[in-house]
């Protein structure tokens, strides 16, 4: 693991944060929120990881503008951003009430300490060798829904955090939001603990597509336009996921016939957006920690 470039990525997520909890305002379009999030990753010498999800009121995750988006930000805002430096990731998220609704300050302030709580029993155990010695990712959970219960409210159980590697958002391990009985040690690695508070039933489903899409396989396509499309996915993002609206401002609209077709042909995978089951609220918060035999570090405070 190259760590100067995983806590470089975090200081950009961090000031990146900064700047974007200045610059969103209540009926701002969602599409500049993000296109302001991306450019300032860039200026500031990082890549966007994934593209930056606005997910707002029900919709939990993968929400991203395209291309021609007219949506206005409003009501319970998630905002879910990542920055690699050659493919070592930092991903956090917070989320903004622009309401100034009591009850979706509560629910965002449920995450938060969530997450906040579970960083500290990770930091108060200390570390040797590169493995977590005392606790593994069942009390992480358990501390999660505890703390989101304390207020009223439910975690979601179908979400989680992940650990990450190399041009891997997400590597394999889960870290949940609540106890799931799984007694997995977090060894030396990179981990997104990610907490969501609901008013709902705790699950969400699959909603409509998000233009959101991951490479999956490299097999050839025979179509031209595609093909273009695909190599330049292969150089541009590698395994990291990306957006439509990332490829029509460099094809033009002929990416969306591209990607269908890439899509057909079993080379991407197509995210759907995540929706609360019973259209309730939800708010999340995440941070990314780094652990090795210095010691656990959160690298985008």
């Amino acid at each position: 693991m190259d760590a100067e470039k995983i806590l470089k990525a975090g200081r950009i997520a961090s000031e990146v944060r900064k700047y974007a909890k200045s610059i969103i305002k209540k009926n701002a379009p969602l599409i500049e929120i993000a296109e302001k999030i991306e450019a300032k990753i860039k200026e500031l010498g990082g890549k966007p990881a994934f593209p930056v999800n606005l997910s707002i009121n029900n919709i939990s995750a993968h929400y991203t503008p395209p291309h021609d988006d007219k949506t206005l930000a409003r009501g319970l805002l998630k905002v879910d951003f990542g920055v690699h430096i050659d493919g070592w990731i930092a991903d956090t998220a917070f989320s903004i009430n622009l309401e100034n609704n009591e009850g979706n300050k509560k629910l965002i302030q449920a995450s938060k300490n969530a997450l906040d709580n579970a960083i500290k029993l990770i930091k108060n155990k200390g570390v040797v060798g590169g493995v977590v010695t005392t606790i593994s990712t069942d009390e992480i959970g358990d501390t999660i829904s505890k703390t989101i219960e304390s207020y009223g409210f439910s975690p979601i159980i179908n979400l989680s955090g992940h650990s990450m590697d190399n041009y891997e958002l997400h590597s394999g391990i889960n870290i949940p939001n609540v106890n799931d009985g799984k007694k997995i040690k977090l060894e030396e690695g990179i981990y997104a603990f990610e907490p969501f508070a609901t008013t709902g039933s705790g699950k969400v489903h699959d909603g409509k597509p998000s233009g959101i899409y991951e490479l999956r396989e490299t097999k050839n396509i025979r179509n031209p336009i595609s093909r273009e499309i695909l190599e330049f996915i292969k150089k541009e993002y590698n395994t990291l996921p990306f957006c439509s609206r990332w490829l029509v401002k460099k094809f033009g609209t002929k990416a969306l016939f591209g990607l269908k077709q890439l899509e057909n042909n079993g080379n991407l995978h197509h995210f759907p957006q995540l929706v609360e089951i019973q259209g309730s609220r939800v708010s999340q918060a995440e941070h990314t920690i780094f652990i090795n035999d210095k010691g656990v570090r959160i690298t985008t405070e």
